[in-house]
């Protein structure tokens, strides 16, 4: 014979029929916001752009004037390889959408239920840039003097937090998402 931890319901029922509730009504919306994920891709002389959604459909092939003189045995490959990035995009874009709803969590669920991981998540996916080569980079576009390299924790008041997070980028964010 098993035993079961007994863990404590702080809830009411009346709570935990919300909560339930607000689950269901999250994840009907699941479909909706994959049906809306878009994903587009373009090849690297800019002679075909493909926009699918989530689920694979075309909704925008595009091709250069120039791109009939190529054949279809260097055009119909070229294709297939855009149509993948832009499918690989369209994937990332549900995950991201689908996690603002239902969080993290339950987002690495459906990864797992579907057999579809997040692009992001691939083992060969690109790292990006660090924090500092962004701010750096920035800057150098914007005409500003690099940042500084961050300080130590030090004590900080009210004003200096303001001011901390009126300049803050959240494009300087690394995420698996």
């Amino acid at each position: 014979m098993s035993t079961v931890d007994q863990v404590p319901v702080t809830s009411t029922t009346r709570e935990l029929i919300d909560q339930a509730r607000a689950r269901q009504d999250a994840l009907a919306r699941v479909e909706s916001l994959m049906a809306q994920a878009r994903g587009t891709a373009h090849d690297v002389d800019g002679t075909i752009e493909v926009t699918v959604d989530a689920r694979g459909k075309l909704h925008r092939l595009w091709l250069a004037p120039d791109a009939v003189n190529w054949g279809h045995d260097r055009l119909g490959p070229l294709i297939v390889e855009v149509s993948q990035a832009a499918m690989r995009e369209a994937t990332q874009d549900s995950y991201n959408k689908v996690a603002l709803l239902l969080g993290e969590d339950m987002t690495y669920m459906i990864e797992q239920m579907s057999g579809m991981p997040a692009p992001a998540r691939a083992q060969d996916d690109d790292p990006g840039m660090t924090v500092e080569e962004f701010q750096r980079q920035r800057a150098q576009r914007l005409g500003e003097a690099p940042p500084e390299a961050p300080a130590q924790a030090s004590t900080v008041d009210d004003d200096d937090e303001d001011a901390y997070w009126e300049s803050f980028d959240p494009a300087s964010l690394r995420s698996d998402r």
